[in-house]
């Protein structure tokens, strides 16, 4: 399969592909104008315990997407269905695909990076190539890089940090947190917590920002969570990407995993199970959570109105195809009824991690909200 990035290839060549057969799904994910209607004799059907069966259907990439935006989902719907693909490559953490994504930010972003360690963690620092902007002098931000808790340093990491570093002039801290299976919750938390407390040395707590995309962004609220419980100054501002903060429990939980994650990735991440509805699951799917209570406010802080009333200004973003979108939309709810300021962005269309792609539009206004974000809050 062609890796080249999706902008520079012919659209033509993804008119193929558009829509997906799907077994299970709620109606309200998967309307559209342009889509087939399913034949007359099929039925919706609702059990007893509120369970929906949905006939198959056909949804077919959004309308509201960029050009640039509807060929990007469609050859990630493809990639996700290859095997090979797929395979984790040991040099970057991930599988090979994201090395497409790396290259390309290489070359439109960039950035000096330092190999280093912070209170005792080891980290990448990056800096733009001229050094750290006026505006953003005496700030930083620390990145918490995506990878389910197992995998993707440091992909992740730079296609994370990157960006807001050569776009932002930002001095951006990539934390290589412990993960699974050799460590279990709380290993990554007490990492980000020593290079936080390193950081504090040098920069005032409000001018510090965290955040972080999938397990990264679900980090990004344990360690709030964490710096309460250790007597640590809440950061100037957090960003939890691609993630929320509830609990992990068969994915991330609620109607995405069964609506946005079949639409965005081609697959289940969590196969529908003959639990009753109101069950609450024991433990997470997460090797690295699985000692831990899914719902202990350390792990999913919005257990905990107490803890979540104390987060800084909190920034979150998902798209309606990303398997986290029900946890990033209830987490933001939960905010904003304790009064936390919370900025919750939705890209229509667009998938789990969508920005690690800079050549689509969606991505670029993805970076620009960050960017603007932390602006408007650091130091304040």
């Amino acid at each position: 399969m062609d890796l080249t990035p999706t902008s520079q290839r012919k659209p033509g060549r993804f008119a193929v592909a558009c829509a997906m057969a799907l077994s299970v799904m709620t109606i309200a994910a998967c309307a559209s104008t342009t889509a087939e209607a399913p034949p007359p004799s099929s039925k919706v059907v609702v059990q007893p315990d509120g369970t929906v069966l949905v006939p198959a259907m056909s949804v077919p990439v959004s309308d509201y997407l960029s050009p640039e935006g509807k060929a990007y989902l469609t050859d990630h719907l493809v990639t996700m269905q290859n095997p090979e693909l797929l395979k984790n490559v040991e040099e970057i953490g991930a599988p090979m695909f994201l090395k497409t994504y790396m290259d390309r930010q290489a070359e439109l972003f960039p950035v000096s990076k330092t190999d280093t360690s912070i209170g005792g963690i080891h980290v990448y620092d990056y800096t733009p190539v001229g050094g750290v902007s006026a505006e953003q002098q005496g700030r930083v931000l620390i990145d918490l890089h995506g990878g389910g808790f197992m995998t993707c340093w440091p992909a992740c990491a730079e296609l994370e940090s990157v960006p807001l570093a050569s776009l932002g002039g930002f001095r951006v801290v990539a934390v290589d947190y412990r993960q699974a299976p050799d460590y279990k919750f709380p290993a990554a938390s007490e990492d980000v917590a020593k290079v936080y407390a390193e950081l504090l040395k040098t920069y005032a707590p409000e001018n510090i920002g965290i955040y972080g995309c999938s397990a990264g962004g679900m980090l990004t609220g344990m360690s709030m969570a964490w710096f309460q419980a250790h007597d640590l100054p809440m950061p100037g501002a957090i960003g939890i990407y691609c993630a929320g903060a509830a609990p992990p429990v068969k994915g991330f939980g609620g109607d995405a995993n069964y609506t946005a994650t079949a639409i965005g990735e081609g697959r289940f991440m969590a196969p529908p199970t003959d639990e009753p509805a109101s069950d609450k699951p024991a433990r997470s799917l997460m090797p690295y959570l699985s000692e831990a209570d899914p719902y202990d406010p350390l792990v999913a802080p919005t257990e905990s109105d107490e803890i979540l009333s104390r987060f800084p200004p909190t920034q979150i973003i998902t798209g309606t195809r990303g398997f986290e979108m029900s946890a990033a939309v209830y987490t933001h709810s939960r905010l904003v009824k304790l009064g936390v300021e919370a900025d919750l962005h939705v890209w229509e269309g667009m998938f789990h991690g969508f920005f690690y792609n800079p050549d689509v539009p969606e991505s670029r206004d993805a970076y620009k909200v960050m960017i603007d974000f932390f602006n408007s809050h650091l130091g304040r």
